[in-house]
């Protein structure tokens, strides 16, 4: 069984399912009804979050480019 979360409502023969609701479904027809407009899977398990802030990236330097000397007579 898989949970959704309805976005809309909506009815029909046998059932009624209001905006907000909950509902337990079987996982092919959760997945049916989850399409991010009429409802939304619900995660059983919290979301991972990292304990502390995220360490700032830094990119490698690059050694600076030497200028090339000038070609030709002077």
């Amino acid at each position: 069984m898989a949970r959704i979360h309805m976005l809309t409502s909506v009815a029909g023969e046998g059932f009624s399912w209001r905006a907000g609701e909950e509902i337990d479904l079987p996982g092919a027809e959760a997945a049916k009804w989850a399409d991010g407009v009429r409802a939304e899977l619900v995660r059983d398990a919290p979301i991972e979050t990292p304990e502390g802030p995220p360490a700032a990236e830094r990119a490698a330097r690059r050694p600076a480019r030497r200028k090339a000397a000038p070609r030709g007579p002077s």
